[in-house]
């Protein structure tokens, strides 16, 4: 191991507290756990000081939760800040999931008339309204890569004091000082970089549970997004490539984000590579209520039968699939690309046990492609079993595997090989590619809030369908997704699941932009990239999701592929579909 920095921060409350004197009153924002804000304002009373402290993340929402009387309410009205350096709907998402948490009161949102950085909240009880204001403290700042930011920040605001000025945070300080260093550290000019670039961070928040799907505030959750985003961002500038370029290839960066009794410090290392699993016992493959163990996979697999074939992932670990030939138009069946998305792993072994029964089936399955991702994920599990774990999305060499090909991998080619072996076995004309996406809110809270090339994903909404196809094949597409919509219609609870979800990310987001087949949001586009005909990706809310919640996004992942398998031999049989 080489470390490349290391810091012990001291607490923004602690020093709040230190420097107060006797008399004074003001208010702060920071970046706490509401227990940890309390606390201090206690230590500030005992020492004869009137304060209060705020969340500097998402203030509106735990305005509600901490300040807001809503008994006897029947509407709220708010009033949003539009700001120049931010996406207008910036702050209607920094307020989310507030409308799933106001009972029966009506709520509206509006824009501001002007830029001031705060929120108008009138709420009306009795038929009398009621006023006041919700401080939202940003500033517009220049992030690592040049890009201008606005976002959240520290402050304080001693009476007397109309406005208050900018306090930096323990949480912002961290933050900058572990981006700066690993900014300024002497890497090679090739990529990958190092094997595993690994950030410990140990913070005292806890994470705050809410009463709507399964949503959580979480300052530690999104430390970690907003360091490995960064770092993508940062290694991508370094290398030339443009921000969001998914073949970047810099190693693995590891965000450990562990929860501490009261201490803030970071350690930034490079580590080797490791070939294990964290695996677990052994579930019903049927009923499984959180992700299966690496080992398990293996076993399924080889119970499927068929032909085996195999790649080799950077680290060493075995990644294998199964073809079955058949007289039917065949079918590519895969999950784990994105192994934080864990429900499409098990849909696509369950398909499989059931496709295998069919005579002349014809078909591959590959359900884990991302065997160093998927360890990642379980590693981090241990300490954030509900955390979304964005670093596990990626392969060790720290690219989106879809976007690796023959002609850009060089020595690299790896996981990849497992799909285009897949190809070439089978001649499918249709891949079925299961994905997730957050079942609570993302966020990158000191670049912006929202993710940055990812704002479509920023919040939840529903389970939902994408085709890509090549020019020339969209009345096959079209047909595939009626079918598929079809059926997946039929199960019980997944359209109101879904209206539930898009219901609120309407309120909170706007439009989803998706045009909607049988119920279900779907995006159909002609894309060459893909060297199968057509592509039906799966997306499914299931980062973070466990038992019975579980249960159903797998059962809606293995119905996908039973339906566009059906789907295919349909198209087939009228002349449509290749073999």
């Amino acid at each position: 191991m080489s470390e490349i920095f290391s810091k012990v921060f001291e607490r923004s409350l602690e020093q709040l507290v230190a420097r107060a004197v006797r008399g004074q009153s003001f208010e702060a924002w920071t970046f706490d756990d509401t227990r940890s804000r309390r606390a201090a304002e206690q230590a500030l009373a005992d020492k004869g000081v009137t304060a209060r402290i705020r969340s500097a993340y998402k203030p509106l929402l735990f305005a509600f939760l901490e300040e807001i009387d809503l008994v006897g309410v029947t509407a709220i009205e708010i009033r949003y800040p539009v700001h120049p350096a931010a996406s207008d709907n910036r702050f209607r998402l920094e307020a989310y999931p507030l409308a799933a948490l106001v009972g029966e009161a009506k709520i509206v949102f509006l824009p501001r008339e002007d830029s001031e950085l705060c929120y108008d909240v009138i709420i009306t009880r009795a038929g009398m309204p009621e006023t006041l204001k919700v401080f939202a403290p940003n500033r517009v700042h220049s992030d690592i890569v040049g890009e201008m930011n606005l976002s959240p920040t520290g402050w304080v605001r001693f009476a007397g004091d109309e406005k208050g000025e900018r306090l930096e945070t323990d949480y912002e300080r961290l933050f900058e000082n572990t981006i700066r260093a690993i900014a300024g550290y002497e890497w090679n000019d090739e990529e990958p970089y190092f094997p595993e670039l690994n950030i410990r961070v140990v913070h005292p928040a806890e994470d705050l549970p809410l009463p709507v799907g399964d949503e959580v505030v979480s300052l530690r959750e999104a430390m970690h997004e907003d360091l490995y985003f960064s770092l993508l961002e940062l290694f991508q500038k370094k290398s030339g490539r443009p921000l969001g370029d998914r073949g970047l290839k810099p190693g693995q960066i590891v965000p450990e984000i562990v929860k501490s009794e009261g201490t803030i410090s970071v350690r930034v290392e490079v580590r080797p590579l490791t070939t294990a699993f964290c695996d677990g016992l052994d579930q019903s493959v049927d009923t499984a209520s959180e992700p299966l163990a690496a080992g398990q996979i293996t076993r399924l697999l080889a119970d499927i039968g068929g032909e085996e074939f195999n790649a080799l992932s950077r680290s060493g670990r075995n990644l294998s699939g199964r073809y079955l030939k058949g007289g039917d138009a065949a079918v590519m069946v895969s999950g784990g690309q994105h192994p934080n998305e864990t429900t499409g792993i098990v849909g696509a072994i369950r398909a499989a046990r059931i496709l295998k029964q069919r005579a002349n089936a014809h078909f591959t399955v590959s359900p884990l492609e991302n065997p160093d991702g998927y360890a990642l994920h379980q590693r981090l599990r241990i300490d954030n079993p509900r955390h979304m774990h964005h670093a596990a999305r990626y392969t060790a060499l720290g690219d989106d595997l879809e976007y690796r090909t023959e002609e850009n991998a060089g020595p690299h080619l790896n996981e990849k090989s497992i799909r285009l072996k897949a190809q070439q076995l089978s001649g499918a004309g249709l891949h079925v590619n299961l994905h997730g996406y957050p079942a609570h809110e993302w966020t990158r809270p000191l670049s912006g809030y929202v993710p940055r090339n990812f704002a479509m994903w920023t919040l939840p909404k529903g389970f939902f369908l994408v085709m890509r196809h090549h020019a020339g094949w969209e009345e096959a597409a079209e047909a595939v997704l009626d079918h598929v919509t079809r059926h997946l219609g039929a199960i019980p609870g997944l359209l109101e699941f879904n209206d539930r979800q898009i219901a609120l990310y309407e309120i909170h987001a706007g439009e989803t932009g998706f045009r909607v087949i049988n119920g279900f949001p779907c995006l159909s586009s002609v894309d060459d990239r893909h060297t199968v005909p057509l592509t039906l990706i799966t997306e499914y809310p299931d980062e973070t999701i466990y038992g019975d919640d579980f249960v159903a996004g797998h059962t809606a992942q293995m119905e996908t592929v039973l339906s566009a398998y059906e789907a295919w031999q349909k198209l087939r049989s009228q002349g449509v579909a290749s073999v």
